[in-house]
């Protein structure tokens, strides 16, 4: 069915770690089902932590001892996919019968990945996405994927594909994910500023397609009893901003701020065809004979081993 129910969870990692998070996720599980919820957002980094203002004791040419030690808690905080938190997600999607899309630190051998998962009733964790360029200094902690995880995943209320924070400012990839017929861009952030709330309706409109975006909140330094350099001690680290746009740019919900909860709306797919009369940016607005985008999918491995040893020899 065309119409449906799409939220965006504004929730935070919180300081005791990734066991009490996935708690916090797995008790919205209610609101889900009384939502009538078909589609799930959640924030960047929400399973594995977003540690702003964390310099993880770098200065240029240099790394401090307290800067690995910080890394080793970060790695440590960071879940295997698959492992025992996706096996916990799987299960609340399967309950709530809800498409969940949310943002997790993946550990892969000693590198860490800002990762979306992509969850289905049927058929649990079905695939992943790496962000492309980690933004700023989160290149000191976060490795870069490749092209091999641009999924868009068939979801209960439509087509769903995601791109993380500032990954929604790269021009191609927007373009790579509208040539795939995503219907429904999910944006996981920590981006909380009014701009972010410009740029989702920008892709929303540009697109023609529906954007959920879901961002994290967390509290002041002060009420979690620590010093972030160059950062009030009063003013929330993270303040929200969840939003969802129609494919013309119109604001159906949100955004939400300074709070935690459910956000919803109901959309109704069968709208983009309507949207995309006067407008499809991959499609009769395009200029093939100008501009063309080459897109490589391959995995790129650090390592790659060619043939295989015979035994005996």
């Amino acid at each position: 069915m065309p119409r449906s129910i799409v939220a965006a969870l504004q929730i935070g990692s919180l300081p005791a770690g990734k066991a009490a998070t996935l708690a916090q996720i797995l008790d919205y599980e209610q609101a889900i089902r009384e939502a009538g919820a078909s589609l799930v957002v959640m924030p960047e980094a929400l399973l594995g932590g977003y540690p702003k203002g964390e310099g993880f004791g770098t200065q240029l040419g240099y790394r401090l001892p307290e800067g690995r030690e910080a890394f080793a808690r970060y790695f440590a905080n960071a879940i295997d996919v698959p492992g025992v938190e996706t096996e916990a997600l799987a299960g609340l999607a399967a309950r709530t019968g809800a498409s969940l899309v949310l943002g997790v630190i993946e550990r892969s051998g000693n590198t860490l990945y800002c990762t979306v998962l992509f969850f289905e009733p049927v058929g649990g964790l079905v695939a992943k996405h790496r962000k492309l360029m980690p933004t700023g200094t989160e290149r000191l902690i976060w490795g870069k994927g490749d092209g091999s995880t641009l999924p868009v995943v068939e979801g209960r209320a439509g087509r769903i594909g995601a791109a993380v924070c500032w990954e929604n400012y790269m021009p191609l990839l927007r373009t790579a994910m509208y040539a795939k017929g995503v219907q429904l861009w999910c944006a996981p952030t920590v981006d909380e500023r009014e701009l972010w709330q410009i740029s989702m309706r920008h892709i929303a409109a540009e697109g023609r397609c529906f954007v959920i975006s879901a961002c994290q909140v967390q509290d002041s330094p002060a009420a979690l009893g620590l010093e972030v350099a160059n950062w009030p001690a009063e003013r929330p680290l993270i303040n929200g901003g969840s939003v969802i746009v129609g494919p013309l740019g119109e604001v159906l919900a949100g955004p939400l701020v300074g709070e935690r909860g459910l956000l919803c709306a109901e959309i109704d797919t069968d709208e983009l065809v309507r949207a995309r009369y006067d407008f499809d940016v991959v499609g009769h607005y395009a200029r093939p004979d100008v501009f063309e985008l080459s897109v490589d999918e391959r995995p790129r491995p650090g390592v790659r081993f060619v043939g295989q040893a015979t035994a005996g020899k």
